[in-house]
């Protein structure tokens, strides 16, 4: 599966990017793929691989893209306890300078390149993401209703943004939360916040894993989660934009 390395324009510069995508000749549905707070790797270029191999445009921006190129971190190859500290006080800054308004203002961007892309399908497109990107993918969906037909996080601060920033979601909705993220009676909170916004979805905790178990790189790797993650998302995938 080709990986195509792209700039897409955005109201602060250049974001870089990837897409990843079967080398049909047709137009595939597309999806947004938002990374997690490691930002753009190999264990990235594998997910994306892995969904376009399904018959999707997969791209994927650098969230950080206003302070350089990815790899924005220099990242070990295996991220361990030992050296995710190190790796953490590099991180948050940038994740606190990633303000609301700056997530939102990508998310126009990325949706507009996507969906301009002639290899992308038209009509409405997904959105995906880990960790602190299923934060951004649900700010997408809900800021997007017309656009984003689904929706799928994984281990990701979905509520972050409290209960009313779920009530411009009209997407299909999948959230596969870690069992170290979410207590049963958060996710219960979390779940109610969702039904009283008229959300689709489902929501779930993945038994015995950790925050960041999709992310095969780093020792919160879990096989069966990751694999769980498949069995949720490809349906979702294939429910809202098989037809498009």
């Amino acid at each position: 599966m080709p990986i195509t390395t792209l700039r897409v324009p955005t109201a602060d510069g250049q974001a870089d990017a990837f897409a990843a995508f079967p080398d049909h000749g047709e137009r595939f549905p597309g999806v947004l793929m938002y990374a997690d707070g490691f930002g753009i790797r190999p264990v990235l270029h594998d997910l994306a691989r892995e969904l376009a191999g399904h018959g999707y445009y997969v791209l994927v921006p650098n969230l950080f893209h206003r302070h350089g190129p990815a790899p924005v971190l220099d990242l070990p190859e295996y991220i361990d306890a030992e050296a995710r500290s190190a790796v953490f006080a590099q991180l948050m800054p940038l994740i606190e300078a990633h303000t609301v308004e700056r997530a939102l203002s990508d998310a126009d961007a990325y949706l507009a390149f996507l969906t301009t892309r002639p290899e992308v399908a038209a009509g409405p497109v997904a959105v995906t993401g880990y960790c602190i990107g299923g934060l951004l993918a649900t700010r997408t969906a809900a800021a997007h209703p017309d656009r984003v037909a689904a929706l799928a996080a994984f281990h990701g601060p979905v509520g972050a943004d409290g209960p009313a920033a779920f009530a411009g979601i009209t997407a299909q909705v999948h959230f596969g939360h870690a069992a170290s993220d979410l207590t049963p009676a958060a996710l219960a909170e979390l779940n109610r916040a969702l039904d009283a916004a008229g959300v689709d979805y489902t929501s779930e905790i993945y038994p015995d894993t950790v925050h960041g178990f999709t992310m095969s790189d780093t020792d919160a790797f879990d096989p069966a989660g990751l694999q769980r993650h498949w069995d949720h998302l490809l349906p979702l995938l294939d429910r809202t934009l098989a037809d498009r």
